[in-house]
């Protein structure tokens, strides 16, 4: 049960990233900026945490430098990019639904890769997962109703990027640390876009605020999330994990509502409760479900 638990709260945490992004992008930092500044202070924290924790935590060898490329670069740098822009392109309550279009590209790859059966259970949440995805999207509306073409594409893209963080950590779990595993992913993340960053307005950008809104961003929607979904994926297999934490469109959701006064249409809200209803589906215990495997 613990790591269901972990993997729902990392969901929680990922869920309320659009109170940090909007009001960075609202002090003028970019998508990219914002990138680096969540991976950069990610690292020194969980440095800092390892370095007095375990300093055997902070090895890894050469050889397996390609998971922490995959989970950092692969995964991290490239949907977060797309996530920050499909948050500013269609708001916050699509954005956090469309991500959640990664269960069913992690469970056909695990299927390929890990041999995980796709269970009767995973199927059906396979379905309630990409149904909401595509109701949220304004598939079936008209077009004043529906995100733009190119955010909902965008939006795909981060769900394939996420997807590719659960395969790479499945490889890095067999060696190493979880905690290991999230500061090489931050390490990773944040070379990958420093030499796409345009450092000469950072320093005019710099206030009280804005610091208060990175740390927060570094330290809830990326140290503590990527800790505790990374734990849950240790006890989990990689499509049930990637499928619990779409509790994070919920909680998206909700903020997008009350916070950002985001308007959803009837379909949406279907949509909404499709992917959360997967949770519920996926949730409890084994020995409190029915038997559908």
């Amino acid at each position: 049960m613990i790591y269901v638990l972990c993997t729902i709260l990392a969901g929680v945490c990922w869920g309320s990233i659009s109170l940090f992004i909007r009001p960075l992008s609202e002090c003028g930092f970019s998508s990219i900026q914002m990138m680096l500044i969540r991976t950069v202070l990610s690292s020194i924290f969980l440095f800092i945490f390892l370095f007095i924790k375990d300093k055997k935590l902070l090895k890894i060898e050469l050889k397996d430098i390609w998971m922490f490329i995959g989970t950092g670069v692969v995964s991290l740098t490239f949907f977060s990019l797309c996530y920050f822009k499909t948050i500013l392109e269609v708001g916050t309550s699509i954005a956090v639904v469309l991500l959640y279009t990664s269960p069913i590209f992690v469970l056909f790859m695990s299927l390929i890769l890990f041999k995980e059966k796709i269970t009767l259970r995973k199927a059906i949440g396979i379905v309630m997962t990409f149904a909401g995805c595509l109701l949220v999207g304004g598939v079936f509306e008209n077009e004043t109703g529906t995100a733009s073409l190119k955010g909902f594409l965008i939006g795909i893209c981060a769900g394939l990027g996420y997807a590719m963080y659960s395969i790479f950590s499945r490889y890095a779990l067999k060696k190493y640390n979880p905690l290991t595993i999230t500061f090489y992913t931050f390490v990773f993340s944040a070379v990958s876009v420093i030499p796409f960053v345009q450092f000469s307005n950072i320093p005019s950008l710099i206030s009280t605020k804005s610091v208060l809104l990175m740390v927060g961003l570094a330290f809830v929607n990326s140290t503590l999330a990527y800790i505790l979904y990374t734990t849950g994926l240790s006890g989990l297999e990689t499509g049930k994990a990637a499928i619990l934490v779409t509790v994070e469109p919920l909680v998206g959701t909700l903020i997008g509502c009350f916070v950002w006064k985001e308007v959803l249409t009837p379909l949406m809200i279907v949509g909404v409760v499709l992917i959360f209803a997967t949770v519920i589906l996926l949730g409890p215990p084994e020995k409190n479900r029915l038997n559908l495997n």
